[in-house]
Formats: structure tokens, C-alpha cells, sequence
């Protein structure tokens, strides 16, 4: 049974390890439920408290990065607020399109918002292209906080 339940954690972390990637995947929630899912068959001789605790807390900075990337990528270009709304939004609609809304989303949601607030159409094209780059931003941290959050996994198991 214990080979099946790592088998099903290693599933788990190469999932969410995809899931960083593509944002239809809710990446970093499925590696820690993984490595957890890992601890607890092995009853937590190797990877303990400690080192579950820094890993949560890597995946909720991972997960936040997820979802505020993107409203900071319009904001760093000087987008108005309903830029930023419509960023968010456009990210959550996307959700429901797969792959092509969860990259659209936020540039459409963005260039919308900033059209609502009377800038030019170049203008708005400007701050789409920021929100796009920052949820581009945010998926290379979220993967790097990924790769972390499995390599001090993979450390401590070995060190214990």
C-alpha cells in the first residue's frame, strides 16, 4: 500500500510541477499535497514539522505571487484602477476558457479596463502588454518557488 500511495505522491508533484506552467493546474497546491501526502506514508521520519512548515509557507507565497502578478504587472506601468480590475477579472473569466482565456484574459481584461478610463487605445495596448508580462513574471517565480518547495523536500528526506 505504501508503494502505491508514493507512487500517487510523485503523481501528484509532477502534476502540479506542470500545473506552474499551466495555469489551468492548480500547481503549487497539488506539489504540497504531494510531498505532504510523501511525509505521511513515511510517518514523518524524514521530512517533519519543520520542513512542512517552510514548505507551506513557500507554496502560500507561490500561490499569492500566482494571483497578484498580474494586477502588479498593469500597476508598474502606471495603469489606472479599473486597468487593474479589469486584469483580476479578466484573469478569473479566463479560468473558464482553458489555457487561451487564462492568457488572454488578464491582456483583454486589462486593455478594457484602461479603454473604460478614456486612455488611448495605444495606451491601453501599453498596459495590456505589462499585465501580460507580469502574469509571464509570475509563473517563472511560481515555478521557481515550485522547484524549491521539491528540493527542500528532497533535502530534507536525505539529511534525516
Amino acid at each position: 500500500m505504501d508503494i502505491a500511495l508514493y507512487v500517487l505522491s510523485a503523481v501528484l508533484v509532477l502534476i502540479g510541477l506542470a500545473g506552474t506552467i499551466l495555469p489551468a493546474l492548480p500547481g503549487i497546491p497539488l506539489i504540497f499535497g504531494g510531498l505532504w501526502l510523501a511525509a505521511g506514508v513515511d510517518r514523518y521520519q524524514h521530512v517533519g514539522a519543520w520542513s512542512l512548515g517552510i514548505i507551506a509557507v513557500l507554496g502560500a507565497i507561490g500561490f499569492i505571487v500566482d494571483f497578484v502578478a498580474t494586477a502588479l504587472g498593469a500597476k508598474r506601468v502606471g495603469a489606472s484602477k479599473l486597468a487593474i480590475w479589469g486584469a483580476a477579472i479578466g484573469t478569473l473569466v479566463g479560468i473558464f476558457f482553458g489555457i487561451p482565456g487564462l492568457v488572454l484574459g488578464p491582456f483583454v481584461g486589462a486593455v478594457a479596463g484602461e479603454l473604460m478610463s478614456g486612455t488611448s487605445v495605444l495606451r491601453s495596448t501599453h498596459v495590456g502588454i505589462a499585465t501580460w508580462l507580469g502574469l509571464l513574471f509570475g509563473t517563472i517565480v511560481k515555478l521557481v518557488i515550485s522547484l524549491m518547495m521539491v528540493g527542500l523536500f528532497a533535502f530534507a528526506w536525505w539529511i534525516a
